[in-house]
This record gives C-alpha cells, structure tokens and sequence, in this order.
C-alpha cells in the first residue's frame, strides 16, 4: 500500500480535518478513526496521541512533507480521518 497515495485519496473522497487543532476537537468529539503524526510533531501533540484509544500511524517525514502529501502547501503537523472515502488508509493504521 502507496500511504501517500492513500492519504491523498482519503483528503480527496473523504472528511480528514487538517492540523493539531482540529485533530484534537476530532479526537474529543469521538469522531476520529485514525490520526497521523508527522515524526516532527509538538510534543504537545505526540503527548494527545499517546493517550487516545485511536489508530495512530507515525508518518515518517516531516510536517512539511505530511502536507505535500496531502496536497497542501502548508505545513501539517497531525491529521484526523473522520471518513476514509474511497481510500483503504484505515488499514494503515498502527497502534
């Protein structure tokens, strides 16, 4: 599996809320099936994501490269998958 590829997709078919902000409120809320983390993410952030029940996947790069993944051009330090769409990214997901 492409992850990029099915990141991409899932920003582009789905509901995925960009940036640490509104990976929070999703995470809060009980709507996030996955979160990702960019490996240069605020501890501020690694530390919400070590105490949630919820899929997390590691993203290797950087948040610049999280965002280009994504199709933004902005950095993106964290993610929430709300609904994947037409993309098989939940079966990313690492624990």
């Amino acid at each position: 599996m492409d992850f990029n590829a099915s990141l991409r997709k899932a920003v582009k078919t789905g509901t995925v809320f960009l940036g640490r902000n509104k990976t929070r409120e999703s995470i809060e809320a009980g709507k996030a099936k996955l979160v990702v983390v960019a490996r240069n993410s605020p501890e501020s952030v690694k530390n919400l994501v070590n105490e949630i029940d919820i899929p997390v996947y590691a993203y290797e790069g950087s948040s610049v490269q999280l965002g280009k993944a994504c199709g933004m051009p902005y950095v993106v330090s964290a993610l929430a998958v709300i609904e994947p769409g037409e993309s098989d990214i939940l079966s990313a997901a690492r624990v």
